[in-house]
């Protein structure tokens, strides 16, 4: 599977002229559409074809028309019931795709299940607490979770390590059947696996076993990490609008500014903590100092995804700017935007650490009236 697929997904379709828009049952606005597709919402029922990318982010999204090009989707409940032509990226709660998949499947989520009526041309990578897949698979299949259920064909080699793992009475798998588990494989009497079944130790892991499992654990953290942040954001969004609308704008209009205050924050914080610590009496304000600190990390990089996530939307979509809803949404698109971003080596954590820096700095602002204020003119 190509790595750089969602990558240059995501450049492609920052590239273009994008409209942000939330795709319900409402009439068309008349705008015309480009080719790549992006969306948000709360709630997301894409009804209608996309000729280019599709990326959308929401509490619920359904994908109820074709996709030309590839497609990446987060939230909560994901649910695929048209045909996509290309990859699908996926990360949420639960995801079900019904639907006919052209080339590859990387997923993530608590719960994963390939349906009876899905048909997948490529490879398939899963990570999630269960996984199901009941309809068949051209490629290979890895799975990493708690529970995996295959019964479908499978037509290349597979490989699973899972606390429960059982192959169903429609199960055919055409290679070799590697799997790891503390427990026994669960195998139905109609099961069928053309290929040599291996059992892998879990502490001696063979090379190829052990890259393939590091990568899925690895990415399946970096989709929960990302969704964990959507949650906060969407808290912070809805608890502190005017907090979050003060860090966004600092965020855009003194970026320079902030970026040398969170460079101050991120340098000096710890020099006083150990400063403190040498100090019997300053232990106490040291370990605060140290928790506020670790907090502050996190919500450093969100204030960027949300001075993105507001950058975004004033420009494609201004008349939304005020509705959480779209600021959650567009907040959530900044978040994938950002992960994304950082998988790219040296460059992505250069990225990471610039916004981590601007978003904590524009907090840091925050402390100081007057100082967030944009420049009079701006």
């Amino acid at each position: 599977m190509n790595r750089c697929g969602p990558i240059v997904l995501f450049a492609g379709a920052l590239c273009s002229t994008l409209t942000l828009a939330q795709v319900s049952s409402a009439p068309p606005t008349g705008l015309p559409v480009p080719a790549d597709r992006l969306a948000a919402g709360s709630t997301l029922r894409l009804a209608e074809r996309s000729t280019g990318d599709l990326i959308a982010a929401g509490g619920r999204v359904e994908v109820d028309a074709p996709v030309d090009g590839d497609t990446m989707l987060a939230g909560g409940e994901l649910r695929v019931r048209a045909p996509l032509a290309r990859n699908l990226y996926v990360a949420g709660g639960r995801v079900q795709l019904d639907s006919e998949m052209g080339r590859n499947l990387r997923a993530a989520g608590g719960q994963v299940e390939l349906g009876s009526s899905a048909r997948l041309g490529g490879h398939a990578t899963i990570a999630a607490g269960d996984v199901s897949v009941r309809g068949p698979i051209k490629g290979s299949l890895s799975i990493v979770g708690g529970r995996a259920l295959i019964d479908a064909t499978v037509d290349g080699d597979v490989t699973v390590t899972a606390g429960q793992i059982e192959l169903g009475p429609q199960a055919r798998i055409g290679g070799t059947l590697r799997w790891r588990s503390e427990g026994e494989l669960q195998r139905h009497a109609s099961a069928q696996v053309a290929g040599p079944i291996e059992r892998l130790a879990l502490r001696d892991l063979g090379r190829e076993a052990l890259a393939s499992d590091a990568g899925a654990f690895r990415w399946l953290a970096g989709a929960w990490w990302t969704v964990g942040l959507m949650v906060v954001a969407a808290v912070v969004l809805a608890a502190a609008p005017g907090l979050a609308s003060e860090v966004a704008r600092t965020w855009r209009q003194r970026t320079g500014t902030s970026l040398l205050a969170g460079f101050v924050a991120l340098v000096c914080i710890p020099v006083a903590v150990v400063t403190l610590f040498v100090t019997v009496i300053g232990v106490p304000l040291a370990l605060l100092a140290l928790l506020l600190y670790f907090v502050l990390l996190p919500m450093g990089y969100l204030g960027s995804a949300i001075g993105l996530g507001q950058w975004g939307l004033a420009r494609w979509r201004s008349e939304a700017a005020g509705n959480l809803g779209w600021r959650i949404g567009a907040t959530c698109l900044a978040l994938v935007v950002l992960a994304l971003l950082g998988a790219i080596p040296w460059l992505g954590g250069l990225v990471g650490l610039a916004m981590l820096m601007i978003g904590l700095g524009a907090i840091m602002l925050q402390l100081w009236p007057g100082q967030a204020a944009a420049p009079a003119g701006s």
